[in-house]
């Protein structure tokens, strides 16, 4: 039985995952969409890990040895989480405290740290509470209503908490890096986070000092880890870049992204495998 749940959870997240990543709808339907596909695998395969040591080694098997190797892949797994995300945990906590050595100043009434480097950039960095980043670059060659535009950007990225909830899906991603799409899924979801944060400072500033913002950020470089990086020059590929710049200069969408509960039904899918416990013998 142990080793049967531990195949079906293998086979249903690499199942899922195979689905195609389609990229019609709107916003919304895209999120919801890449979300769960991004979400379901991961957590899956965590449940029934989870599941698997809970009901310990101990079991009526065909063999002695299915319990005890079934056991055994889930504290592996399970351990390897664990490991993975303190690894994360502490490689932000260490680029967040060489953040903060950085000067504050005032950009707009607002509080930052000032990067010294001439290359244009700006960034939300950290987990929960995150700092804003700003460069001299930025600050000597974007003008004060550009440089109200991009601040607004990232205002945008405090409000909706995307440092520390992209930090988790992060992890996720780097926990089933093997899997099908998962490189493609978080391309798509970052996407999807800029144009969230960019339709968020489009009412109040005007979508062209954007579209306009973005063309001259398009070769800042990538200080920091994505992980904890909520940068305005974030999925800039040509491709993506000409998504996010056409996405301002139409017709505005919703800028919030919100989940029905109907959306959320996937999730008794990924408590199956806990739902087991009880009938084991």
């Amino acid at each position: 039985m142990h080793l049967t749940l531990l195949f079906l959870g293998l086979l249903s997240a690499w199942g899922i995952r195979c689905l195609p990543i389609r990229l019609s709808g709107t916003c919304q339907q895209r999120w919801q969409r890449s979300l769960g596909l991004f979400l379901l695998p991961p957590l899956l395969l965590l449940t029934t890990a989870i599941a698997l040591v809970c009901m310990g080694p101990q079991g009526q098997m065909v063999r002695w040895w299915e319990g005890w190797s079934s056991y055994t892949l889930a504290i592996g797994l399970l351990a390897f989480a664990v490991t993975l995300a303190l690894k994360l945990t502490w490689e932000g906590w260490r680029s967040l405290q060489q953040v903060r050595t950085y000067p504050q100043l005032m950009v707009q009434g607002q509080q930052a740290r000032l990067l010294d480097t001439p290359i244009p950039f700006i960034a939300q960095v950290g987990f929960w509470q995150s700092e804003l980043v700003v460069s001299q670059g930025l600050l000597e060659t974007f003008e004060a209503e550009h440089l109200e535009a991009v601040l607004t950007h990232e205002q945008a990225h405090a409000h909706y908490r995307d440092t520390f909830w992209f930090f988790c899906l992060g992890w996720l991603r780097r926990l089933t890096a093997w899997l099908p799409q998962t490189e493609s899924l978080w391309q798509e979801l970052l996407l999807l986070r800029e144009r969230r944060a960019d339709r968020w400072a489009a009412q109040t500033a005007d979508p062209l000092l954007l579209a306009e913002s973005l063309l001259q950020m398009v070769k800042a470089p990538e200080l920091y880890s994505e992980a904890i990086c909520a940068a305005f020059s974030s999925a800039t590929p040509r491709n993506r870049l000409e998504e996010r710049i056409d996405a301002l200069l139409s017709i505005p969408e919703e800028s919030q992204f919100t989940t029905s509960f109907w959306s959320w039904l996937w999730l008794v899918l990924v408590a199956l495998p806990l739902l087991t416990i009880p009938f084991h013998y």
